[in-house]
């Protein structure tokens, strides 16, 4: 008995110029390859899952082109929507010939029939509580079309298996993923991420993290962690547990959190020290009508504002580099952000920078608003939900001002010298690290 879990992998971009853009542009392009080359940390924990006596295949398909048509019994494939039309057809090849075929993951939890209409079974929501179940009727000769966790099967990280890191061929990654938790406190209309699959903000106990990266250190003597997380550090006591206990292990690890983490100095000298050298924060705009109502339960990000250039240069003066995250086309934007955001990054001296266009992914607030209002411009158009691809009516201007304002301030913001005059801004905030040269191989 032998089962394939095929993870749909790599960045997708439909637009034929900003796909060209970024492949020159060299700060783009190493995030892009890091992005690209994460495993599936899901297909990994349910492989874990599977009875030993079973034989797994774990692949990356990167292109259908290089997707082979292996000897299978059963076929797990989890994708996002970006790659959900792949996915699809990957699937329909694989029932063609017989295979049965499971469709997991945050798309076909959002669009379950479309995503039945390509698979033998789907899950629907959390994987793990009822792979088993799954898994035992396939055995039985018994495969549901549908599964979903019953209402009372929140689950319950602490019973997450060791993923199955084994399967992997360490040589192949820059770094690894550990997921510590699952949601997010916050709820932001366009977010698409765990919270579509969890009902609540829940915590990995931190021996089972710890336990995952002694793990990976056995792949690799000194592994780069990702933590898969959509906000690692929303509670304080739990962050300084976990950062005191991983602090042992020696590994250089990287993150998602927000801005409140610039009010607890002890505990960014505390991530420093135990390997942190940079987090993803998501400033989504340096403007206060680009924020308004972004954040749906509390107005949190609207109100962040004011301190965020002060909350970057206290983050990055205990040594770890701010990667802001930006979104482009939010509903008080007018093509002034473009510069805003420039002028915004160079007075901050942001290390990276991420650009973004508002992407209405299936399953959020965001989707369903501007379906009532009429602005998506193609539905169902999942291929353009790449994060870079304009499928939507922007409020303050047009479709075309937003492209090509993302692809104007991408070629400035991403220029060379640019990229390192900001760079020299963080080692100046840094107090005295040393030249460019030195941080950059300490990191």
């Amino acid at each position: 008995m032998r089962f394939g879990f095929l993870a749909m992998s790599g960045v997708r971009v439909e637009d034929p110029e900003l796909r060209a853009l970024g492949m020159t542009l060299p700060a783009v392009r190493d995030r892009v390859r890091v992005i690209a080359e994460l495993p599936s940390l899901s297909l990994l924990t349910l492989a874990a899952l599977t009875p030993p006596d079973i034989e797994i295949d774990y692949r990356e398909v990167r292109t259908l082109d290089d997707a082979q048509l292996l000897d299978y019994d059963l076929v797990a494939i989890s994708t996002l929507s970006a790659q959900a039309f792949e996915a699809y057809e990957l699937a329909d090849r694989y029932r063609e010939r017989g295979v049965p075929v499971v469709l997991g993951g945050l798309h076909a939890t959002v669009m379950p029939e479309e995503a039945g209409r390509h698979a033998t079974s789907i899950v629907i929501g959390e994987g793990e509580p009822v792979w088993p179940r799954l898994v035992a009727d396939f055995l039985a000769g018994q495969l549901r079309s549908t599964y979903r966790a019953r209402p009372d099967e929140d689950y319950d990280l602490a019973e997450a298996p060791m993923p199955r890191f084994d399967l992997l061929e360490p040589d192949r990654y820059n770094r690894f993923t550990v997921q510590t938790s699952r949601g997010c406190p916050y709820r932001c209309d366009f977010c698409a991420g765990s919270i579509l699959l969890t009902p609540r903000y829940k915590y990995k106990p931190v021996e089972n993290v710890v336990a995952e990266i002694r793990r990976l250190k056995e792949l690799r003597r000194r592994p780069f962690v990702e933590f898969a997380d959509d906000n690692s550090f929303a509670t304080r006591g739990r962050a300084r547990r976990l950062i005191e206990a991983i602090a042992p292990e020696r590994i250089r690890w990287f993150t998602e959190t927000d801005i409140s983490i610039a009010d607890d100095p002890g505990l960014l000298d505390a991530m420093y020290a135990s390997g942190c050298r940079e987090v993803l924060i998501g400033l989504e705009s340096p403007r206060a009508q680009g924020l308004d109502g972004v954040e749906l339960r509390g107005n949190w990000k609207a109100r962040q504002l004011r301190r965020y250039e002060d909350a970057i240069r206290t983050i990055q003066s205990s040594g770890i580099a701010v990667n802001g995250c930006f979104i482009l086309g939010l509903d008080g934007d007018t093509e002034g952000v473009f510069s805003d955001i420039l002028a915004f990054a160079r007075r901050a001296s942001l290390y990276d920078v991420q650009l973004t266009v508002l992407t209405p992914f299936p399953g959020t607030p965001l989707y369903e608003r501007l379906l009532r209002e009429g602005r998506i411009l193609k539905e169902g158009a999942w291929n353009r939900c790449t994060l870079f691809d304009v499928n939507f009516q922007p409020r303050n201007m047009s479709p075309e001002q937003l492209r090509r304002g993302l692809i104007d301030l991408a070629r400035r913001m991403y220029d060379p010298d640019f990229v390192a005059d900001r760079r020299q801004g963080f080692l100046r905030q840094r107090h005295g690290l040393g030249s460019l040269t030195e941080e950059t191989n300490a990191r």
